[in-house]
């Protein structure tokens, strides 16, 4: 199998060799499909970058969350339970790893999961479709960092 995505960036008469170009560009996918990205501001201030753009790093930890539910949703179904809702806040930590080199260190998943029915799968076996759907997620998979998966926070009251 093979994906592919566009990527176009423009120079649009910006001075370059100063580093204050725009790092505005898009992304094209195959169902042509453009997205708005941009380095974060981050990592590169105002007005070079443009805050309102998919960053890569939001897209690295989006598309760890994403490829994560998609399994999870396919396994849950597979064990005879309907998911209503799954909803991650999902977090990257973007940091100098042991090389000293800036790496997305980790990327935590906090899955909020809506089943239907009377009959929802308990503690341990919520636990076992996270780890199942982990271990064949592609992105997990493709990267080194590594990626945990916490309950939701329980609000105080």
């Amino acid at each position: 199998m093979q994906f592919e995505a566009r990527l176009e960036w423009q120079r649009n008469g910006h001075h370059f060799l100063d580093q204050k170009y725009s790092r505005a560009h898009e992304w094209i996918f195959d169902g042509g499909l453009r997205v708005p990205a941009s380095s974060s501001p981050l990592s590169v201030p105002l007005p070079m970058s443009v805050a309102d753009n998919v960053d890569p790093e939001e897209a690295l930890v989006a598309a760890a969350s994403s490829c994560h539910m998609l399994f999870f949703l396919s396994i849950a179904a597979k064990h005879g339970h309907t998911v209503e809702s799954y909803i991650d806040n999902a977090v990257g930590l973007l940091e100098q790893d042991a090389n000293g080199r800036m790496a997305m260190t980790s990327i935590t998943l906090r899955p909020e999961i809506t089943f239907a029915g009377m009959a929802w799968p308990g503690e341990d076996e919520i636990a076992a479709l996270h780890h199942a759907a982990h271990d064949r997620c592609y992105i997990a998979n493709s990267l080194k960092t590594e990626i945990t998966i916490e309950p939701p926070i329980e609000p105080e009251g």
